[in-house]
């Protein structure tokens, strides 16, 4: 039966680390084919790949694997959701013309079972972190991604990965997690519940899994983790949210 609901991000393909890309991209596909069954949609939530760029004719090399199941997952009827990230920003239109696979740049609010959800990737919201969010405009500016297409892939896809490694070393904190208000995103949250009701806030970005109660005592932040090395993801089964891991040996949930 299929009534659940899955979201996953920070695959991060593309750059190894715990185990190579090759291996995670795999372990990724096994996951998808495990929850497939009962999976009645799949939100991908920022950052499937480390870098990214698509030219008119073409798109980085590899992730056969993952694409070719994603595909088939439509094929079958199951929707799927891409949410860009801070890594995978340059993400235009290849999704939605060859798998059906709608991109989405901001958060989204969605009722699931009578459940308010606001899903994104997470990246420049809450307060601080003006350097990044400057980058991030930047990189968002259609004079500025034009200019790249002139780039012949082989230097532009080489770039891209260059970013990658600064962004990742400019934007990681994977840190316990801290008090409150030092969590930007729960500081997010807990403004964004002073003008609407939202029962669940589902974020990416922080590679840490989070189930964090916010002070209103009903809404909850829930940070989907990474798969560099917890391999976390979250579940919605029509009564409950949960974060669960895969064939992981990080099991470790913060804010509960």
């Amino acid at each position: 039966m299929q009534n659940k609901t899955y979201f996953a991000s920070d695959f991060h393909l593309g750059v190894d680390a715990h185990t190579s890309s090759a291996i995670r991209e795999r372990k990724i596909v096994r996951w998808l084919n495990s929850i497939e069954a009962d999976a009645r949609e799949l939100y991908l939530v920022g950052d499937v790949f480390d870098h990214w760029y698509e030219y008119g004719k073409t798109v980085p090399k590899g992730y056969v694997r993952l694409l070719g199941k994603l595909a088939g997952m439509r094929d079958k009827g199951i929707p799927v959701y891409f949410f860009t990230g801070n890594h995978d920003m340059w993400m235009f239109r290849y999704f939605e013309e060859e798998f059906g696979i709608p991109i989405y740049r901001h958060p989204i609010m969605r009722e699931i079972d009578g459940k308010k959800f606001l899903i994104g990737h997470g990246d420049g919201l809450g307060p601080g972190d003006h350097g990044y969010k400057f980058i991030k405009s930047l990189f968002a500016n259609r004079l500025a991604q034009a200019a790249f297409r002139w780039l012949h892939p082989d230097i532009g896809l080489g770039l891209m990965k260059f970013f990658s490694v600064k962004s990742r070393q400019y934007t990681a904190d994977e840190s316990a997690f801290g008090p409150p208000e030092k969590e930007w995103l729960v500081q997010f949250c807990e403004g964004d519940l002073m003008s609407r009701d939202v029962d669940y806030y589902i974020f990416g970005h922080r590679h840490l899994p989070v189930y964090y109660r916010l002070s209103n005592g009903k809404s909850t932040y829930i940070n989907l983790g990474e798969w560099m090395y917890a391999c976390s993801y979250g579940v919605w089964d029509g009564h409950e949210m949960r974060l669960e891991f895969f064939e992981s040996e990080f099991t470790r949930v913060y804010g509960t």
